[in-house]
């Protein structure tokens, strides 16, 4: 998620989820002037803005228990993209490993190799210590095809904007239920990817996505508009084939482990 205009941050007075300590503590509201998607054939045109305040939010689903072990680990034929010890697959950046994680840093962090449709796994965990805005809270994200974005947050403590909660195609789709585990707790996408195709200048179809976060399904075959920009409604236009992956890097020492990927094309 990227933000150019931050809101003070809030504390709430009383706990909406007081068998959650901690939920909600903070709020991140949204934007009044924004888009709203247009009406394209592929879709109609959409009832909320890009961020809106009043997009109902994710209903809260308790995520299942972990020990914070690995999870899933990569296939034979998978793309090992980290493997707890080398950047290798990345172009230079500012990231670092420590203790087998890649601790983001303000720097994106780009594959080399380009891929279309694909299955992905990824581990991430967001930072304990609080951040400096509400708005930079856990906050990072996968890019597919280096522009469609599954949002990564502290959805946990912080009560954004419905289309920037953990696991929402940022700015277009929230998240099915809101899964989050709390900061400091290891997290999980699993992903099945399917990229648009593109005929003579023309989009015969658009990307499609399913999600399980934490194991639990977030987002069902959702369509991908276009490129997923911070307030603002861009409709998709064709491009490559395949393209890198990339983790955002947005200053927020987000934890990423066990990265893998299978390319379905």
């Amino acid at each position: 998620m990227r933000c150019g205009v931050f809101f003070a941050m809030l504390i709430l007075t009383h706990d909406a989820f007081g068998e959650e300590p901690g939920r909600f503590k903070y709020e991140y509201p949204g934007y009044n002037d924004t888009p709203f998607y247009p009406a394209t054939k592929f879709y109609p045109a959409a009832t909320y803005r890009v961020h809106d305040p009043n997009q109902p939010q994710p209903p809260r689903v308790l995520p299942p228990n972990s020990d914070g072990s690995l999870g899933t680990p990569a296939p034979s034929d998978a793309v090992v993209l980290f493997d707890g010890t080398s950047l290798d697959a990345f172009e230079e950046n500012d990231a670092v490993v420590e203790n087998g994680v890649i601790v983001i840093g303000g720097d994106s962090l780009l594959t080399k190799q380009a891929f279309g449709s694909c299955q992905l796994h990824l581990e991430w965990r967001t930072p304990e210590t609080l951040a400096d805005r509400t708005g930079n809270m856990g906050n990072s994200g996968l890019f597919l095809m280096d522009q469609y974005e599954l949002q990564i947050f502290d959805s946990y403590s912080c009560k954004i904007y419905a289309d920037g909660s953990a696991g929402a195609i940022y700015a277009q789709t929230p998240p099915l239920v809101n899964v989050c585990r709390k900061p400091g707790e290891w997290q999980s996408f699993d992903v099945v990817f399917h990229a648009p195709v593109f005929q003579q200048g023309e989009v015969v179809s658009l990307p499609e996505i399913t999600v399980l976060h934490n194991g639990v399904l977030i987002q069902d075959r959702t369509q991908i508009k276009g490129p997923t920009l911070h307030k603002t409604a861009r409709p998709i236009t064709p491009h490559a084939e395949k393209m890198p992956l990339h983790i955002q890097g947005h200053g927020c020492p987000v934890g990423i482990r066990n990265f893998w990927i299978r390319p379905l094309d």
